[in-house]
Order: C-alpha cells, then structure tokens, then sequence
C-alpha cells in the first residue's frame, strides 16, 4: 500500500508514521507537512533513512500539491491546526488549513481516485453533562477549532455522498504521550513540573476530558484504514475520563512534586465541560483501547524525562514565551 500522510511531522501523525512503518515494512509512505511550530522533524528520528519513507515540505493548501501525488491508494489527513487556545486568538488560520486545506486534499483524491481517510476530533459534538455522543449524533462545536473540524467532517460527507469519494472520518478522544507539542495540557503540566513552575489550571479544573495514549489511537487509525466501511465515521476513545485537576495531580505525584504548584487561572472562553463519545462502532471492527491512563500517563512522564532537550528547545523559544503568557495572562 501507498500512503500518502500530510501533518506527519506533528504529534498523532509522526507516531502513526513510525507505527505503520514498523507494522507493515513492505508500505510507501509519503509525509507531507508544512512544518509550522507544532511541525518537527525530529519526532521522526529513525525513519529518516527508511527506503519506503519520503517527505515533502509542503501546504495542504497550495493548488500545486496534487502534482506531487501520484501512484498512491490513500491520503490519510492529519495536519490541522489544532490548538483551541490559539483558536481563540487566531482563528483565520484554522479556518484556511483546517477547512480550505482538506477540501484541496478531497480534489486531489476526487481528480486521482484516492480514498481519503480525516482525522477528526471529538470536540466536533460540544460538551455534554451526561451519556455520551455517538457518530450520528448532531455536531455542535463550541470554538473556532471545533467549527473548522466540525466544517471539514461535513466536507468530507458530502464529496462521499456527491462523488462517491470512499471516505472514512475518525473522531478520537484528547491523545497523549510521546512527541506532543508542550503547549497541550499534559505535557505542559509535565514540563512545568519538572522545570518546578507553576501548573496552569483554567477556572476550577473540573473540565473533564477522555484521554487515549497514542499508539493506540494510531491502532484504531490503522483497523480503519484497513477494514473501514466507505462513507462511515468512527469514534475513537480509552471511554476513561478524568478532571483536569486530577491529572495535574497525578502528574505532581509521579514526579515527586508538591501540588502546591498547581495554580488557577482565569477560565478561556466558550470552554466545554465534558466530552464523551461512544465507539461500540469501531470495537466491531476488532480494535480496543490496549493502555490504561495509569500506565500511560506514566511512560509520557518517563519519554519528557528523557528527552529534555527536544521540549527545552521548544519552551525558551520567543515564540513559545509570548504565547503562554497570552494564553495565561501571565
């Protein structure tokens, strides 16, 4: 199989690249990302010199880009920005990558008669006090990344349902562990608790969230590519949730540091207070949530402990300063 994985410098995208790559010697894959801040080659250390790997500096959003893909069976859609906080602040850019980029990706797949998979989130529903949501339950977004998410999905459907495209989307849960970006909650908790700075906690910190490790949310990712029904969703999720507050805590008790730490800032805006999804549907395609939080959020804290100088780099960056003291109001 050929593959083509655009944002595959980025988090979820570079684990999954690593992943697939390990699972199936014999797959070509072709990352193409834009490199912006979250975008970082050296979360794909090892891969480099692999002969069915190539990548290519490029913007899901530029007309061109169909030129560079040809001969492949799939575009699986990772880049996004994906940052709510940043959203807030900076919404066109959501806007053009999250919306305008994957409707220039479903042209090239629509003209080259490619399957496109969209990684999508969770957030798409907006919260929910109780039960969960399920892939036909009605999109609600609460911010302009949700919107831009939520956008693309409908996007996605509906060149399903005018072309017959073969689409799949994929809504997951809040990921964790290695390679993510330090300005996400749990690795900027982690960080910050090493580094001995204050954990910022928005409003209460009962904001409750289900978290996936990963790999396996890369598994799920992998059985949809491999056993997705064309024109389906799939929700994705560990079905574990936790308070914000009770992860700082964790994370405080892991590292041997003092919850006095913790520090609560003034809540953002539009902040949903519970997400929840159900995903009986993917199950039934044979995959499960294989790690537990506990041992998750533990190998995390054991990969940032490792690899200072990948996050350090990050977090003296001007960029990187500026920003969290907006964020904060720091």
């Amino acid at each position: 199989m050929k593959i083509v994985i655009t944002g595959g410098a980025g988090f979820i995208g570079s684990n999954f690249i690593k992943y697939i790559l390990n699972k199936y010697p014999d797959y070509k894959v072709l990352n193409i990302d834009k490199l912006t801040y979250a975008g970082n080659l050296e979360n794909l250390k090892g891969v480099e010199g692999n002969p069915n790997y190539n990548f290519l500096k490029k913007d899901i959003c530029d007309r061109d880009i169909e030129d560079f893909i040809n001969g492949y069976d799939v575009i699986i859609n990772f880049a996004a920005e994906s940052h709510v906080d940043r959203a807030i602040y900076s919404p066109e850019d959501f806007l053009k990558t999250d919306i305008f980029g994957t409707f220039n990706l479903l042209e090239v797949c629509r003209k080259k008669k490619i399957r496109f998979i969209q990684i999508s989130t969770d957030e798409v529903y907006g919260s929910i006090e109780e039960e969960s949501f399920d892939e036909n339950s009605p999109l609600n977004p609460s911010n302009p990344y949700s919107a831009s998410k939520g956008g693309a999905d409908l996007l996605t459907l509906s060149y399903f349902k005018t072309y017959k495209l073969p689409v799949n989307i994929i809504r997951s849960c809040n990921n964790y562990g290695p390679n993510q970006y330090p300005e996400k909650f749990i690795p900027l908790m982690i960080t910050n608790a090493i580094e001995n700075k204050k954990l910022p906690i928005y409003g209460d910190g009962l904001y409750r969230r289900e978290w996936i490790y990963v790999i396996d949310n890369c598994k799920a990712i992998d059985t949809v590519l491999h056993k997705g029904k064309d024109g389906e969703i799939y929700n994705v999720s560990s079905e574990f949730s936790i308070p914000n507050i009770e992860i700082a805590k964790k994370i405080l008790k892991i590292l041997c540091k003092e919850e006095s730490l913790i520090e609560f800032v003034n809540d953002r805006p539009g902040h949903d207070r519970r997400y929840s999804i159900r995903c009986e549907k993917i199950k039934e395609l044979g995959w499960k949530t294989e790690t537990d939080f506990e041992t998750g959020i533990n190998l995390t804290v054991k990969w940032y402990i490792e690899n200072k100088n990948w996050w350090h780099n990050i977090k003296k960056s001007s960029s990187f300063i500026s920003h969290y003291k907006k964020i904060y109001n720091l």
